[in-house]
């Protein structure tokens, strides 16, 4: 009996609805791990910038060639130095979607009730659920440009349906400085591949959350006996007598390659999050949920 197969790319209009399922579950899920639920529907990423709203943000120094008329006087008399009044601007943050479209994603195990292309595009589109409640702006390189709206969920899965990209890699080229990426795939692309464009964007003052997904039996390797792998991409075959004696060097190799990519992310700044197919979706929605409200500043914005 085989132990995984390739399925079917999955329906967009049809992952929205497990994906608007998973949102509802997401506050209470929240209260039971962090206790967050504070955030999820109000400034999940709201930050304070200086512009031309209303409400005061600081006080800073008077820097020569500034306006005059911004100085603060009454402040600026406590001490020896002149100071400026800024106010805030609550900007729309941009976050960036993005679902690995590659073959190796359909791949699902007798041992998951989804395959990683259904689990990635369910967690995109919940997070674009989430994220347009907050009122963020959010895109999908090569398929959908920035919009904030209340149904941008429902605008992504409808260009999914009709232009879902082929892309290893999502591309960068509308990816601007201080925005944010969400990626979710299995990383299982040529790792130098994966890094070199891990630290493109990173170093482009982008901010990336990098979701690793994997079905369960690529962890274990629970295969024995004559096996035969297939290549999904490449369509390769390797036929193994006695698949059991290559599950040590297989599991130490898939988690080293993991550390890896753990660890660059933590060079740059990025958050890493490692989830299975076998568990609930709305276990990867918290764990990025706290990366995307924390502080984590990326590579070069250190203080």
């Amino acid at each position: 009996m085989p132990i995984g197969s390739s399925v079917e790319l999955t329906d967009a209009p049809e992952a929205l609805v497990r994906a608007r399922q998973r949102a509802v579950l997401l506050p209470d899920l929240l209260v039971e791990a962090q206790r967050i639920v504070s955030t999820v529907i109000a400034g999940w990423h709201g930050r304070r910038r200086r512009g031309i709203g209303e409400n005061f943000w600081q006080f800073r120094p008077f820097v020569e060639g500034e306006q005059v008329s911004r100085i603060d006087w009454r402040r600026s008399a406590r001490d020896d130095h002149l100071y400026l009044r800024d106010r805030e601007w609550e900007a729309a943050h941009t976050v960036w979607l993005w679902a690995d479209p590659s073959p190796s994603m359909r791949y699902q195990s007798n041992q998951a009730q989804v395959s990683k292309e259904s689990r990635a595009l369910v967690l995109v589109l919940a997070l674009a659920e989430i994220l347009s409640r907050s009122g963020e702006r959010i895109g999908y390189p090569g398929v959908i440009e920035p919009i904030a709206a209340r149904n941008a969920a429902e605008r992504l899965a409808a260009a999914l349906m009709n232009d879902r990209p082929d892309h290893r890699f999502p591309p960068d080229d509308r990816l601007r400085r201080f925005s944010e990426i969400v990626i979710v795939s299995d990383c299982l692309d040529p790792l130098d591949d994966i890094l070199a464009f891990v630290d493109k964007v990173g170093r482009r003052g982008i901010r990336g959350h990098l979701v690793m997904i994997a079905d369960p039996a690529e962890e274990t390797f629970p295969y024995a006996g004559r096996t035969e792998f297939r290549d999904p991409e490449g369509g390769g075959r390797l036929t193994a007598g006695r698949a059991e004696t290559l599950r040590q060097e297989y599991t130490e190799l898939y988690q080293a390659r993991r550390e890896i990519l753990a660890d660059r992310c933590r060079r740059l700044g990025w958050s890493f999050v490692p989830h299975r197919t076998d568990r609930l979706a709305s276990e990867a929605l918290v764990a990025l949920h706290t990366r995307l409200s924390g502080t984590t500043q990326p590579a070069g914005q250190r203080s």
